[in-house]
């Protein structure tokens, strides 16, 4: 018989005892009064019975208030869930009018839509203090293509040693492209210089050792080279590097370099040409003051499986000032796609705006972005676009 079933089995029997002496009592308060002591005995026995129903009662309402201890513990296994589990997003959408032209004739991409360009939703749990994983979503949408997209971008274990010592392995940041985008402050405008060029991935496969005590950073990641959405492997992993200094609160000085075939040296196909890229960085971020300079240069990043080499180099300036309500903002990249196979190619690209957030979750801007790709011969492509960009974080 469980507990709960006793407690109502004796409430009924009190209640039953109850039942009967109550008649009792009712006939002796008629006889005789030489019977008057029995009646107060009768009495004082009814009311300790009366005094021991309210005592079980309580007791059961206690007892069905509570939890049990397996109910206790499922509570807290779910608290301690909730507690080491973070769900996070972030959206960047654009309404904007684009004019492009192609040696002076309009294009198809001309025109007036929206884009939800990115939109990552974040799982973080924490097993431990070490222990720790990551999953990340991501799903966009464009106007040009009339396309949606929904895929992962990052998923991996992480385990933290020391502020120097952070392994994290699966598919994770890069060294390079998400250092930059977190000093240049306005990815939801435009991506940075070596993600525009597509001489790099912001995320891909593999095992990345990394760590910042606030004066060095550095990362080091062995990759298949493929980026986040190529998880296939080949004969050969990528290699990309960096290393950071912070001399003082605000300034970073950092250099890296990539090495590798980008997951295309397979048994059946090997590689011709090796991908190698080299990157420098001098950037500043402090007291709402924002300045960067970038600079890379690739080699046959678009030829590893061709018996042509080629080259691609680049630079970019960048500044923002925050002055509370709003912050102004702008950029101006110049690059060279191919230097050796097209060396009159020249890729000219500006920006300018003004920013303005609207709590803590949102911030809008209005800016206008100009580019210019040509070469001596057949390329003139002038893209302009002006509107209205956003960034969502919760």
């Amino acid at each position: 018989m469980t507990k709960e079933s006793l407690v109502r089995t004796t409430l009924l029997a009190a209640a039953i005892a109850a039942g009967l002496l109550m008649p009792g009592a009712a006939a002796l308060a008629q006889s005789a009064p030489g019977d008057s002591s029995q009646l107060d005995d009768l009495k004082a026995q009814l009311a300790a019975l009366q005094a021991q129903v309210a005592q079980l009662e309580q007791h059961q309402a206690t007892a069905a208030a509570a939890p049990s201890g397996d109910a206790s513990k499922r509570l807290d296994a779910l608290e301690k869930l909730v507690n080491d589990t973070k769900i996070s997003g972030v959206s960047f959408v654009d309404f904007t009018n684009i004019d492009q032209t192609n040696r002076g004739a309009k294009t198809a991409a001309s025109g007036d839509g929206l884009d939800v360009k990115r939109f990552y939703l974040s799982v973080d749990h924490r097993f431990s203090d070490i222990w720790s994983a990551n999953l990340t979503t991501d799903f966009n949408y464009t106007a040009v293509t009339g396309q949606t997209q929904l895929f992962v971008k990052k998923v991996y274990l992480q385990g933290t040693f020391s502020p120097l010592a952070t392994l994290r392995v699966g598919s994770a940041n890069m060294p390079w492209i998400p250092m930059v985008e977190d000093w240049y402050g306005y990815r939801f405008v435009e991506n940075t210089l070596v993600d525009r060029m597509k001489v790099g991935n912001s995320a891909d496969w593999g095992a990345h050792l990394l760590g910042d005590n606030g004066t060095l950073n550095y990362q080091v990641s062995a990759v298949n080279g493929g980026g986040y959405k190529n998880p296939t492997r080949s004969d050969h992993v990528d290699f990309e590097a960096r290393v950071g200094i912070q001399p003082i609160k605000g300034l970073l000085v950092a250099v890296g370099g990539y090495d590798g075939d980008l997951g295309k040296d397979t048994a059946t196909t090997p590689a011709l040409h090796t991908a190698r890229r080299y990157d420098a960085l001098a950037a500043w971020n402090r007291d709402g003051l924002r300045l960067g300079a970038e600079w890379f240069r690739a080699t046959n990043w678009q030829n590893v499986a061709t018996a042509t080499t080629d080259a691609a180099t680049g630079w970019s300036l960048w500044g923002s000032y925050d002055f509370g309500r709003f912050a102004a903002f702008g950029r101006y990249d110049r690059s060279k796609p191919s230097t050796t196979l097209d060396p009159t190619r020249t890729d000219r690209y500006w920006n300018t705006g003004l920013a303005m957030p609207f709590g803590k979750s949102l911030r809008v801007a209005l800016a206008y972005k100009d580019d210019h790709l040509a070469n001596a011969t057949t390329l003139d492509m002038h893209t302009r676009e002006v509107g209205l960009w956003g960034e969502v974080k919760w």
